[in-house]
């Protein structure tokens, strides 16, 4: 019979993986929370609407990545991304009469059905951040100062956060046409995306991969209305207040006119985070303001900046943890009371097991030594009196106690 195999693009989460993840997601808990962020759950599959109308329907994620169903006559999509399910939670429950910021985090898989390559699996998990109701730049520096903290909190030192301002829709708008002016005339060498980006969403242009379209964007003419001051006063302010809270903070940055992101609901701050752990560098974290997105989806005009990362990324470059050895692994050929001690341990708070099989001692002691920090022996002489040799497998030493002090000693 043939065997069925996990789906391309898809990945178990073995039983020695998992001391890794849950160091991820319960760091996530601990830095997110001292920022006063709670954690939310939202489904995996939403309207498809959502993303189209959140996420952006000129985007790759809309109109070539989303695993998109029919069911009794309504269009659901597994969600390639979170934001707009948090943002759809946001307004459904009415969290806009909560006082502001409303500060919420997640984790949980996503699923985009693209190539798969290292680090990128069609079904992958994210955790992120989206925080509402704050206009000023002081949210922006905080949500980037909480991202770096988190990633510092997994072992990853060498950072590199990459800023920019996208601008208000208003002085976007300016940079655009100047952007189609000096681009027109590549226009017929760029790739099939960037020709539709071309009158969708130029802005988008920048966020080509094709090496021929980026060595057209690198042309001086190209190069000089990029690297142009092209947002308005106030856009500009709030850039500047961004950057003088950062060099506060100490947080080191550059700033990179050519970071857009890939998403449409981006506007004014645009960030990315990057590891150079492991020698090579690797684009952890992508972030910025959506202040558009609330009110676009049928809320109250509310401004808004988030971040995610995906955790396989994470996870390729975090040193792995060791899983944590049993506390006491009870050596005994009388089930009942081996079975008796073992649940009283795990009753008192301490992970315990013993040979289910009843194996011969010698066999027992060295499961033991592979799994347990303590062998807890049970032999006929103990049972007897009412004791408990314990044997500490690191050291090899060993006594014998009253059984009523074993839970003590372990704890």
């Amino acid at each position: 019979m043939t065997i069925i195999k996990v789906q391309k693009g898809t990945k178990d989460i073995l039983p020695a993986d998992m001391p890794l993840w849950h160091f991820m997601e319960e760091k996530a808990n601990e830095i997110f929370t001292k920022y006063g962020a709670k954690e939310i759950r939202t489904p995996i599959f939403e309207a498809t609407e959502l993303f189209a109308r959140g996420v952006g329907d000129t985007t790759d994620i809309v109109n070539k990545e989303m695993y998109t169903f029919e069911k009794s006559e309504r269009s659901l999509t597994l969600r390639p991304e979170n934001t707009a399910g948090v943002v759809r939670s946001f307004i459904e429950n009415g969290m806009h009469r909560l006082s502001a910021p409303v500060k919420l985090w997640y984790k949980g898989p996503m699923f985009r059905y693209e190539r798969p390559q290292a680090g990128r699996q069609r079904q992958f998990h994210q955790v992120g951040v989206e925080v509402f109701g704050i206009q000023q730049a002081t949210a922006d520096a905080e949500v980037i100062l909480m991202a770096v903290n988190y990633l510092k909190a997994l072992g990853l030192n060498d950072l590199s956060v990459e800023i920019n301002s996208l601008g208000c829709p208003e002085c976007r708008e300016v940079f655009k046409t100047k952007l189609k002016e000096v681009i027109k005339p590549y226009l017929n060498e760029l790739c099939p995306d960037c020709q539709s980006r071309y009158e969708k969403n130029p802005l988008r242009l920048l966020d080509c991969k094709v090496p021929e379209c980026k060595e057209i964007y690198a042309k001086p003419e190209i190069q000089t209305v990029i690297q142009s001051d092209f947002i308005c006063e106030d856009c500009a302010n709030h850039f500047n207040e961004l950057q003088t809270y950062l060099n506060e903070l100490g947080i080191k940055y550059s700033i990179n006119k050519l970071l857009v992101r890939g998403l449409d609901y981006y506007n004014r701050t645009v960030f990315e985070i990057t590891s150079n752990n492991l020698g090579s560098q690797n684009a952890v974290c992508g972030g910025g303001r959506y202040d558009s997105l609330v009110k676009n989806l049928g809320g109250e005009d509310t401004p808004a900046i988030g971040f995610a990362m995906g955790m396989e990324r994470l996870a390729a470059l975090i040193e792995n943890k060791e899983d944590k050895k049993t506390k006491a692994f009870v050596v005994s050929n009388n089930m009942t009371e081996a079975l008796k001690l073992t649940e009283s341990l795990r009753q008192n708070g301490i992970t315990a097991e013993f040979d289910l099989t009843n194996k011969k001692f010698v066999k027992q002691l060295e499961k033991a030594s592979k799994v347990a920090e303590y062998a807890l022996i049970l032999g006929e002489d103990e049972i007897s009196q009412n004791k408990i040799t314990v044997k500490n497998l690191a050291t090899s030493e060993q006594k014998t106690i009253d059984c009523k002090e074993v839970i003590s000693l372990l704890n």
